[in-house]
């Protein structure tokens, strides 16, 4: 952006020295650079030349944990009964109808969905690297560089999670579906990965797929990749009691342990979903600060279990949210399940504040995602910001001072009216100004699959 922006937000959720507060009338100045110049709370009616938005504002929501080609599984992989490993080959099956341009089509329409959501940047878990049977394109990189310009043309941030996937479990030969995730081993990983380029609004990370895809001895020349680059790590971690049952028998110690013993763990790695783990496992993650990327609506409908979270958070661990499978696309919904969750374990209330889960699905959800400078609205953050109505059926009622709390636990997607990104309007009156039939462009996508 060359030219300053003022939107006048009718209330705001904004930082304070003590914690987060809603403030009335509140006008946001986005400058050259898309960054917030100033935010004045208290400005009194809109003046005019600003950008009036009703409702509340609050920071764009990062999407920390995504699979773009899950959201074609959505509805079909409802019917009858399994468990993770029976939606594994479901999955596996749609994997393998994907080319670059199809994922493209797949991906614009998926981040269109999540800006609707007000999600302004997602964390991109890429392991669909190949074509099918493992052969390479031309471009090596062609599936990832289609998920950066998929996010590109639906307005929001990126954070290209590039994934080493090796092994169908613990050094064994992938599987036939599995080629494709495949470079054979970490030090090819790496060459490729490293040839991937960020953009403005794409930034390079990497990720080790779990424990039982990466072996044992390759799992710290992924660490030292990302650790060169000063870049995020992602794993999935101990998701399922099968997974810690097959690392013990392998390794003698819990995925926790192994990653711990080969460098992995530390504050710029997130682990993801860490459904099962025990209490030294808790130990190891606090005790190197790294990040818990928690996915309650995936985890429940895959019947993983309810994580620690609260425990983790309690020992020092950041907590942020992701969509993981895209069962849904709410980042409120994933705020709302991780209260909930754990009342249903514990069976009382209030574990976690409302202003607690929005940070995690905003601020630390961008640092997971190597944004530090997104998450907040203040002088000096990029102007990435949503706004939700407070007039819906789901809404209406509550005072606005308790905007943080009608947000969490009442509001949902459908409620979002705005996105800006960047200072730029994505998402106006609830419409997609980039992508205008988000809805059409997914079935259009989805059903090329079939």
């Amino acid at each position: 952006m060359s030219a300053v922006v003022t939107y006048w937000a009718e209330h705001a959720w904004l930082p304070h020295a003590d914690g987060h507060a809603v403030e009335r009338e509140v006008l946001i100045a986005v400058g050259p650079g898309g960054r917030i110049a100033k935010v004045t709370p208290g400005s009194g009616p809109c003046p005019a030349g600003a950008v009036r938005l009703a409702g509340l504002a609050l920071p764009g929501q990062a999407n920390a944990h995504s699979h773009a080609f899950h959201r074609a599984l959505r509805g079909t992989v409802q019917t009858g009964s399994g468990t993770f490993w029976t939606w594994r080959d479901t999955m596996y099956r749609v994997a393998s109808a994907l080319d670059p341009d199809s994922y493209l089509a797949l991906a614009t329409a998926v981040y269109a969905e999540m800006a609707l959501a007000g999600i302004s940047a997602v964390g991109e878990f890429h392991y669909l690297h190949h074509a099918p049977g493992g052969v390479r394109y031309d471009d090596p990189n062609a599936m990832g560089e289609a998920l950066i310009e998929a996010a590109q043309r639906a307005g929001i941030r990126i954070t290209l999670l590039d994934t080493c996937y090796l092994s169908s479990g613990f050094g064994a030969e992938p599987t036939d579906h599995q080629l494709r995730f495949s470079d054979g081993d970490a030090d090819a990983w790496a060459d490729r990965a490293a040839r991937l380029v960020g953009a403005e609004h794409a930034r390079i990370g990497a990720a080790v797929h779990s424990v039982r895809a990466v072996p044992a001895g390759q799992l710290g020349a992924v660490a030292h990749f990302a650790a060169m680059r000063k870049a995020p790590l992602h794993v999935h971690l101990s998701e399922q009691t099968a997974e810690n049952d097959a690392c013990l028998a392998a390794h003698g110690v819990t995925p926790t342990r192994l990653l711990a013993d080969h460098g992995v763990l530390g504050p710029r790695t997130s682990a993801v979903h860490a459904t099962h783990l025990t209490d030294e496992d808790i130990r190891l993650l606090s005790d190197s600060t790294t990040a818990i990327c928690m996915c309650p609506t995936t985890e429940r409908d895959l019947a993983d279990g309810i994580g620690p979270a609260r425990r983790l958070a309690a020992a020092g661990c950041p907590i942020t949210l992701g969509s993981d499978s895209h069962a849904v696309i709410d980042p409120f919904e994933e705020a709302r399940a991780l209260e909930l969750d754990e009342r249903l374990r514990t069976r009382t209330r209030g574990h976690w504040t409302a202003n607690a889960l929005l940070r995690a699905g905003t601020e630390d959800g961008h640092a997971s995602l190597g944004w530090p400078e997104a998450g907040r609205l203040e002088a000096g953050a990029l102007a990435d910001f949503c706004v939700l109505a407070l007039d819906t059926v789901r809404t209406a009622g509550p005072p606005p001072e308790l905007g943080a709390e009608t947000a969490v636990f009442a509001a949902g997607a459908a409620d979002v009216r705005h996105l800006i990104v960047g200072g730029r309007h994505v998402v106006k009156d609830g419409a997609h100004q980039l992508v205008p039939d988000v809805a059409g462009e997914l079935a259009a996508a989805i059903g090329a699959l079939r």
